[in-house]
């Protein structure tokens, strides 16, 4: 079959892969005239891992990867150490893959170099999507109309093909922001850090680990930009670039543990983002074309899930259609969204209900929460963001 992938980020990256391995052509198509070095770091849990794997590029990541034994979770002002999981060998062993944490640059190369130079259209803006029984069709901005079997929308928690599937539909702002940096190891050697850690405050949390095998440390730290700013806001664009004043992470975090604030203060540029998502949808495909990744269920980080779930929708859509001819197509993608919807949807509403739990108040609330996470350790060590790493395409 002949199948056009829009948007060429980790979810379409992934999907091109799979529907090659399940033996279509697939054209692949996004607005960006080139592939960069965009992002930061990017967790991969076992169940992304063992699709790497089933596309053959889990020794490629790997090697560029970090490879955490545990997650410690710590109190804001003092580091105390609320509970700590294991996420290492013992995962791996239980799960069938390794938990890595990436820059989300190597893990775009390792995908996009698997793709045949032939099959990607660069600075090919999609302006609109249509279909008859027979065909399903883009329209770009220059004026073409490209045909095929199938049409899978991976373009982003902004999606225009969502709005065109299902009408209005904006994103939404999460009412939560972050900074970002990335620090070269040498910045941070003598601050005795955990090597992968969630620092718990009220209206805040931080979290970083290593990338590039220790090389670089990711931080990120999220903070309450308030529920009525509105979605246009300048000040919480979702965005890759957009920097924070010179010092504004420091008074957003001021009284944090001094390691916190000493690695906030050494970041050098830091980058700041609102973070936002989408509204479940109760069904992702019309005929014969699907959304995927982000354009179907766009969630907030924190249970650092949003690139596994992609790429999971991506090894479910090349299973489903493995042998496929035009004509099953649409029974095709209703299997596909039998087997992904609900799934997506929970861990959305898990990474939303994470974030409520990191963010409580000083006092009972988060007292009761703190033992509740280190009752859990001695129950489950992989600890409840664990709940996903089981799940097969």
């Amino acid at each position: 079959m002949q199948v056009i992938v829009v948007g060429a980020g980790i979810g379409g990256l992934a999907a091109t892969l799979s529907l090659r391995a399940a033996g279509h052509e697939v054209a692949l198509v996004d607005r960006t005239r080139h592939f960069s070095e965009i992002g930061a770091g990017i967790q991969l849990a076992p169940n992304a891992t063992r699709v790497l794997r089933r596309l053959g590029l889990l020794d490629t990541v790997a090697a560029r990867a970090a490879r955490p034994a545990r997650l410690s979770f710590r109190t804001w002002s003092d580091g105390t150490e609320i509970c700590r999981y294991v996420i290492g060998p013992e995962a791996e062993t239980e799960f069938g893959a390794p938990y890595l944490q990436v820059h989300r640059a190597d893990l775009h190369q390792a995908l996009a170099d698997r793709v045949p130079p032939g099959s990607v259209r660069l600075n090919t803006e999609a302006v609109g999507i249509d279909q008859d029984d027979r065909r399903a069709y883009v329209r770009t901005a220059d004026g073409e109309r490209l045909g095929a079997d199938l049409v899978v929308a991976a373009d982003g928690v902004r999606s225009s093909a969502r709005q065109w599937l299902f009408g209005p539909d904006e994103a939404v702002f999460s009412g939560t922001a972050a900074y970002r940096a990335l620090l070269p190891a040498a910045e941070v050697a003598d601050l005795d850090l955990p090597e992968y850690a969630g620092w718990l405050g009220p209206g805040r949390h931080v979290v970083h680990y290593w990338v590039r095998g220790g090389e670089l440390l990711n931080l990120v730290a999220v903070f309450t930009a308030g529920a009525a700013t509105p979605v246009g806001s300048e000040s919480w664009t979702e965005s890759w670039t957009a920097r924070a004043e010179p010092g504004e992470q420091l008074r957003e975090f001021a009284g944090w543990d001094p390691r916190v604030l000493t690695v906030l203060e050494r970041a050098g540029q830091v980058f700041r983002y609102g973070i936002h998502t989408r509204t479940p949808l109760t069904r992702w495909h019309l005929g014969r074309v699907t959304l995927l990744g982000d354009s179907a269920h766009a969630m907030v980080p924190f249970q650092a899930q949003g690139a596994a779930q992609a790429i999971m929708d991506a090894a479910v859509l090349g299973d489903c259609l493995a042998g496929a001819t035009p004509t099953d197509v649409p029974d095709a993608l209703t299997r596909y969204v039998h087997r992904r919807l609900a799934t997506a949807t929970r861990v959305q509403a898990g990474s939303a209900s994470a974030g409520e739990t990191y963010h409580l108040p000083d006092g009972p609330e988060a007292d009761a929460r703190n033992a509740g996470m280190a009752a859990y350790e001695n129950e489950n060590r992989f600890g409840p963001h664990a709940g996903a790493w089981g799940e097969e395409p």
